[in-house]
């Protein structure tokens, strides 16, 4: 996650780049959220990932300029030595399941272990029950998920990215708690420099350096579903 003097695509000044990965099993329709939030686009004859891609998209949090760059990849074994590239520097993760493939959500804690044993450990994770719009194929009860995010800590909503249903605001929530943990780690810096009379606390284009500086941790989880 980085802050500083640089600019959008627009020309617009960029405050903080967050980066947040996207993981779970693969056709539980990771992409099609991405181009759902990043471009508002979803294909019916979407193509399985291959390797990694990032996306990104620029809004405005508190009055800052916020670029989210989404990764997305491959769900198969097969492509799980990119592992800890992917997850390296990442602040936000979007942990993904099919509501109408039970094996997709029973594979989420594997991802999520994952997920901890490479990411940083203050890492805001958002559970998603994709595919909502497919109400009357479900088998994953909506209450099964929610039991597993509150005992794991986790944001969790369902989303369609087929009708547009709560991707925006699985995203928008993810980008706003890292922002507010970040906002929070920044006022504690200019505190501690105020009182040091220190002001390098000040400046800097890093604020997160994965492994020696890390927040605080999200510690309330909240649940939504469409």
């Amino acid at each position: 996650m980085s802050r500083g003097g640089s600019h959008g695509e627009v020309g617009q000044r960029i405050d903080y780049v967050f980066k947040v990965v996207l993981i779970g099993d693969s056709a539980v329709g990771k992409s099609q959220l991405l181009a759902r939030f990043a471009r508002n686009e979803f294909s019916l004859d979407s193509k399985a990932t291959i390797g990694v891609e990032f996306q990104t998209r620029s809004l405005q949090i508190d009055s800052r300029t916020v670029k989210a760059q989404i990764w997305d990849t491959a769900g198969q074994e097969r492509y799980r030595a990119v592992t800890s590239a992917y997850y390296r520097g990442a602040v936000g993760a979007m942990l993904v399941y099919d509501i109408t493939k039970r094996q997709s959500f029973d594979h989420v804690a594997r991802w999520l272990e994952e997920l901890r044993g490479h990411a940083d450990k203050n890492i805001v994770i958002m559970l998603i029950g994709n595919k909502s719009d497919l109400g009357t194929l479900r088998v994953v009860p909506t209450e099964d998920a929610k039991e597993f995010a509150e005992r794991e800590n986790l944001f969790f909503m369902e989303t369609s990215a087929l009708e547009a249903t709560n991707v925006e605001n699985a995203f928008t929530s993810v980008l706003t708690e890292i922002y507010r943990i970040v906002s929070k780690k920044n006022l504690v810096a200019n505190e501690e420099s105020n009182a040091t009379g220190n002001s390098s606390l000040l400046k800097g284009t890093k604020i997160v350096v994965p492994g020696q500086e890390t927040p605080p941790p999200a510690k309330a989880a909240c649940c939504m579903s469409s």
